[in-house]
């Protein structure tokens, strides 16, 4: 098991990122490790590569028009009057900060689903406070994390309706048929073991106060009062925009390229600094878009070497008729696959072919399978370091350059999710 390409790539890339070596460049190197050991050669698997970098293009490219959009409000100078109401409401207690976070982020998944779009304009701007209240951003990193995955697993609305529908599909589709209600009924049990580990990250882990410097992200105009004026109207404006194209027509870039348009027809931004605010975005944002851009290659690489299904086939023997034995092995491969590919939603119909039919040879009930699946597509999810998951609260985190990717998000969100979901998901299995 420990030769197949799927853990060859996935152990690499988690062991590289970690001696901080470049997260671009360690999926580069990992990618090929994987495609090589997969059979795929050198040249099949550049050729694999370059065939998926289109599959995470979409996302790649919200992000750089995301961050474009959110330097523009910094432009205006919105965000400052943002950060100034923002701590006036919160006071000295940070964890009023905190909570209204998670609900932000648990709104833009099911209430309003605008995804990640929220976090390039809203985050940085509220740096300064968490700086003057000295939260430490590790907390942060879990909230926004857990209001991202909690609510699409547990509750049937807006994102979390697609994702139940995916699971609920594809074990139809794959012999066991289950309804959404089923889905529903048992994964409020992950959200649960999410909201513990948030409440150990926040309340044990991240307690202590830790100091940031106070680093001007972009330039922005000088602020004579808070009133609002009519360039700061057409922001707003161009916010609107945002969330109603992207609820409408279900297209991150297309919201964020109305939102952009909107701002340069009101004169929101002048026509010549419209250049300077491109650069500023791509700045913020360039480099996770093409983490995004070379993550679609790596997951197809991944496909390309047929080596999720060796993995499985290789694993059976290891379970023993044990139903623990199966649940952990199940959730362990799904953890590999996921952090790989780096996407819940995506990782589904690829174990749903392989899970179904064997959790009903070793005689998994239905709602102990929609659990074991909800599991194991969700656990690479919150540690991967290709996830949106963890890509969005460190773009909005990192804005000032202090937050670091892999041990400020990814591991954090790695140790206070993943080993509670993994638990979660063994023993309930035992007694579905």
């Amino acid at each position: 098991m420990l030769t197949n390409p799927v853990v060859l790539a996935v152990l690499s890339l988690c062991i590289l990122c970690l001696f901080k070596v470049n997260v671009l460049l360690s999926m580069l190197i990992s990618l090929f490790i994987g495609g090589v050991a997969g059979g795929l050669g050198v040249t099949g698997t550049l050729s694999s590569m370059l065939g998926g970098l289109g599959g995470n293009g979409e996302t790649a490219l919200a992000y750089v028009l995301l961050g474009t959009f959110a330097a523009c409000m910094a432009y205006t100078g919105i965000t400052t009057i943002l950060s100034k109401k923002v701590a006036a409401v919160v006071g000295e207690n940070k964890y009023i900060l905190i909570f209204i976070l998670v609900l932000i982020a648990c709104a833009s998944q099911n209430i309003v689903p605008v995804h990640i779009a929220y976090i390039p304009i809203l985050i940085p701007p509220l740096l300064v406070v968490m700086n003057r209240l000295k939260i430490d951003r590790r907390g942060v990193a879990c909230a926004i994390a857990f209001g991202h995955k909690a609510p699409y697993i547990a509750i049937p609305m807006g994102f979390g309706l697609i994702f139940m529908g995916i699971i609920k599909d594809n074990m139809t589709l794959n012999g066991m048929e289950v309804t959404l209600n089923d889905v529903a009924s048992v994964n409020w049990i992950l959200a649960v073991a999410m909201l513990i580990g948030l409440l150990i990250a926040l309340f044990v882990t991240y307690r202590k106060p830790r100091e940031y410097k106070d680093i001007a992200i972009v330039e922005t105009h000088e602020l004579s009062s808070l009133k609002l004026t009519t360039q700061h109207w057409c922001t707003i404006a161009a916010i609107v925009v945002v969330v109603i194209l992207q609820i409408k027509f279900g297209s991150l870039p297309f919201a964020a390229l109305g939102g952009l348009l909107v701002m340069f027809l009101t004169g929101a931004v002048k026509r010549k600094d419209i250049d300077e605010q491109f650069n500023e975005g791509i700045k913020l944002m360039g480099f996770i878009a093409f983490v995004m851009l070379v993550a679609g290659g790596f997951a197809q690489v991944l496909k390309d070497t047929g080596a999720v299904n060796e993995l499985v086939d290789s694993s059976i023997t290891l379970m023993g008729g044990s139903k623990v034995i199966a649940a952990t092995v199940i959730t362990l491969i799904g953890l590999l696959v996921t952090m790989g590919i780096g996407t819940s939603f995506g990782t589904v119909p690829v174990l749903a072919v392989l899970y179904v039919p064997l959790c009903s040879k070793i005689g998994f009930s239905p709602a102990a399978t929609i659990v074991l699946m909800s599991a194991a597509a969700a656990l690479g999810d919150a540690g991967s370091p290709a996830s949106d998951t963890t890509l969005g609260p460190t773009c909005g985190l990192n804005a000032d350059g202090q937050h670091d990717h892999i041990w400020d998000t990814c591991v954090p969100t790695f140790l206070h999710f993943n080993i509670p979901l993994m638990i979660a998901a063994i023993l309930a299995a035992q007694v579905l």
